[in-house]
């Protein structure tokens, strides 16, 4: 029981207080004025100069407690003494020791043998990609003295540091001297090591980190990994946080059997803008002997009076730049990099009136990696303008669309097209139906270039366009597998008159013909493009059902049918394309089904069958079941006739307890060849998890990349290792990435200026 006794001023000094078992004292210089309650077995003291409790000591001040044996406060200098099972706590965490010193107006002072608990935060967050910053989850560790040096500044001699709980030591940070800030969460750690099971894993003299997932200037954790096109690596960023709209990355990487590219990544973001830039640099490649790079710049900026621009620039030295040193598939499967700027601006006019004007620019560079395919080099647009407007009307909608675009070609055919394409729709529709009758014209004017070896004349195409877009919804409750369900008809027609015009004079800048699916058999035009227009007589008939779960909206299951019927032959075709055969009077048969198919399986389904030939055209299947989070499987079947067959199998799987399973394998039947292949383990414990995976993908037709990634990841300190992460998440569709620290599945955010 706490019994409190005011200190007076103007008491005899020489007055010895009597034993009390609790004490209230209001330091007489202490300038916040906050009372000091003590608590113990046994109090003594003198007034105005030294208050000594014995036996269950317990000091409190607004925010901090105070534990130990014995403890004694000077009330003239406010400094606490303390021995014997001291203990603090206060916001955020928990010190513990054998002595301690500690100045209670400054925060200053000393703890002999602690042991610290630094407690979680509202604020914390996940682990940055790659990055060695000390991200705050829980943390303990001990040390030989820990020197108070200020409100929430630390410094800790012969440290050691974990996220891991009481009793175990998987890993820990040991460091000769740990700086703590705590107002900033920011850390310092001098002449560092990190142990993992009792062998140090990394070392560093000194070693800048944020208690929380802040960024913050200093060296990233190095990766490595290996790869049969690029040999060892070993790469060891340093982040450079300039300001807080402004970041900067340095990567030299060095590769046993290419040499060392130096790279960096610079990142800004405005009011107005932002956009990042990345160059790199090989020296002397070791396997061609010559040097290579690489430049990728984004930029994105809102200019005055509602005008806004963007850059990209994409470069590489040559066709095999990716192919050779990266190990992504996604990045080595490209074959044409795009240099593009664009000024654009959109607002209202009128009433119900909307418009918009882009003004684009754009160069190519192809990269031809496989000799064994060759690639032809798009256009480029030198420049393109565009300029769309639609307005609402009483009586309908009125649409336009023009553009003027200059294509330029080092070698095919150049030119210039003019494009005016007005519209008129009138919408009718009710709850159940609708019918939207749309009528335009399309008028387009080429004025050749250069390069004109064909003697293709000047030219004006004029053709008149008309739809009827209509359908139908019904709907109906029903009940299966014990829920209540709303099951959908809709039926849906959609006609397309164009007259025959003779274009076999005029140039193919861009057009090709389009691939038939459930987004293109409702459209006007077969090609894409301007340069080609169909001609056209024909009807698209159309049905979908879709089961709705009937109390949150959700859609379970959706089936659909179309196909399109022709009334005249086909005349415009594309050059080197043949034109649909003569006799043929409709469009091969689609069909598609999507939708959870049973408890924990989803299904995905499309069929092309082509009625006149009696043959299927492509089918593709694909199923998933999901359990639960970080449990999954994934089987797919791709067939397209006389092309493609290939089987593609994925999952993650748990194995034992906190042992989990991830591959893949994507193989064409067709060249009896793999495609895409994965094979690795997770590792996740309360405090850590390891990574081990091989990956291996077809590059060109006769050559592929091997990869194997190895990752540690110490939660709450850092990643070792190449980060597999992202061929994870890409070759397994529904990877849950799990969390150390709960062995649950989450996801990480990586922080940045974006």
């Amino acid at each position: 029981m706490l019994c409190a006794l005011p200190l007076l001023a103007g008491a005899d000094e020489g007055l010895k207080l009597k034993p009390q078992p609790g004490l209230m004292l209001i330091p007489p210089d202490n300038g916040d004025v906050l009372p000091l309650f003590v608590e113990a077995d046994r109090i003594q003291g003198t007034q105005d100069k030294e208050i000594e409790a014995f036996g269950n000591a317990r000091l409190r001040k607004r925010g901090q407690a105070f534990y130990a044996d014995w403890m004694r406060h000077d009330t003239p200098t406010d400094v606490l003494n303390a021995k014997g099972n001291v203990r603090i706590e206060q916001d955020r965490e928990i010190l513990q020791g054998d002595t301690l010193r500690y100045e209670m107006a400054t925060d200053r002072g000393y703890m002999d043998r602690p042991r610290y608990l630094l407690m979680s935060t509202p604020e914390t967050g996940p682990i940055s990609s790659g990055a060695a910053s000390l991200v705050q989850t829980e943390g303990r560790g001990t040390a030989e003295r820990l020197l108070f040096e200020g409100p929430g500044q630390y410094r800790v001699q012969t440290a050691s540091y974990t996220t891991c709980e009481p009793g175990n030591d998987a890993w820990y940070l040991r460091a000769n001297q740990l700086d703590i800030d705590r107002n900033r969460d920011v850390g310092v750690a001098r002449d560092a090591s990190i142990v993992f099971f009792d062998v140090p894993i990394f070392y560093s003299p000194y070693l800048s980190f944020s208690l929380h997932q802040q960024r913050k200037s200093g060296f990233l954790t190095p990766s490595y990994r290996t790869s049969n096109t690029t040999g060892f690596e070993f790469t060891t960023p340093f982040y450079w946080n300039i300001a807080p709209d402004m970041d900067a990355t340095l990567y030299p990487r060095y590769m046993t059997k290419r040499g060392l590219q130096l790279g960096g990544e610079f990142r800004y973001l405005n009011s107005k803008g932002k956009g990042e830039a990345r160059a790199e640099m090989l020296s002397n490649d070791q396997q061609i002997g010559r040097d290579r790079w690489g430049l990728f710049t984004k930029h994105q900026q809102a200019l005055d009076n509602g005008w806004n621009s963007q850059l990209n620039i994409n470069r590489v030295s040559d066709g095999k730049y990716f192919t050779d040193l990266s190990t992504q598939v996604a990045v080595t499967s490209q074959v044409y990099l795009s240099n593009d700027l664009t000024l654009s601006r959109g607002g209202n006019w009128g009433d119900g009136g909307t418009y918009g004007f882009s003004a684009y620019a754009q160069r190519w560079q192809t990269l031809q990696a496989d000799p064994l395919a060759p690639l032809v080099a798009p256009y480029n647009r030198e420049p393109q303008l565009t300029l769309t407007a639609q307005r609402l009307m009483r009586w309908g909608d009125l649409d336009m669309l023009s553009s003027f675009t200059s294509f330029a070609h080092p070698s095919l055919v150049n030119g210039k097209r003019t494009v005016v394409n007005p519209s008129f729709s009138l919408p009718l529709q009710n709850a159940f139906a609708y019918v939207t009758p749309k009528a335009g014209v399309h008028v387009t004017h080429y004025s050749m270039g250069s390069n004109n070896t064909a003697g293709l004349p000047d030219a004006t195409r004029t053709l008149p366009v008309f739809s009827v877009d209509s359908g139908l919804v019904f709907e109906r409750d029903m009940e299966a597998r014990g829920e209540k369900l709303i099951q959908t008809l809709e039926p849906k027609a959609y006609y397309v008159h164009i007259p025959y015009k003779d274009q076999s004079r005029l140039p193919n800048f861009e057009s090709g013909l389009q691939d038939i699916n459930f987004a293109t058999i409702f459209t006007e035009n077969q090609f894409s493009g301007q340069d080609r227009i169909n001609d056209a007589n024909q009807l698209t008939l159309g049905v979908s059902t879709r089961f709705i779960d009937a109390g949150s909206g959700i859609e379970r299951l959706r089936a659909a049918l179309a196909q399109r019927y022709y009334f005249e032959p086909q005349q415009v075709t594309i050059p080197g394309v043949p034109s649909r055969a003569s006799d043929r009077n409709s469009s091969d048969l689609l069909a598609a089904v999507s939708g959870n198919i049973a408890k924990n399986w989803t299904g995905d389904a499309g069929w092309q069958y082509n009625t006149d030939l009696k043959q299927t055209q492509k089918f593709n299947i694909a199923a998933r079941y999901q359990p639960q989070a970080g449990k999954v499987v994934n089987l797919a079947y791709r067939e397209t006739v006389n092309t493609l067959q290939q089987v593609d199998f994925s999952t993650q799987w748990p194995i034992d307890g906190r042992w989990t399973a991830v591959g893949r394998w994507n193989f064409s039947i067709r060249d009896g060849r793999t495609l895409e292949a994965l094979a690795g383990v997770e590792y996740s414990d309360r405090c850590w998890a390891l990574r081990i995976a091989a990956h291996r993908f077809a590059t060109t037709t006769a050559s592929a990349s091997t990869s194997v990634f190895v990752q540690l990841e110490l939660s709450g300190i850092s990643r070792i290792g190449n980060d597999p992460l992202d061929v994870l998440r890409r070759n397994i569709s529904g990877y849950k990435q799990f969390d150390p620290r709960s062995t649950r599945p989450v996801e990480y955010n990586v922080p940045g200026l974006f």
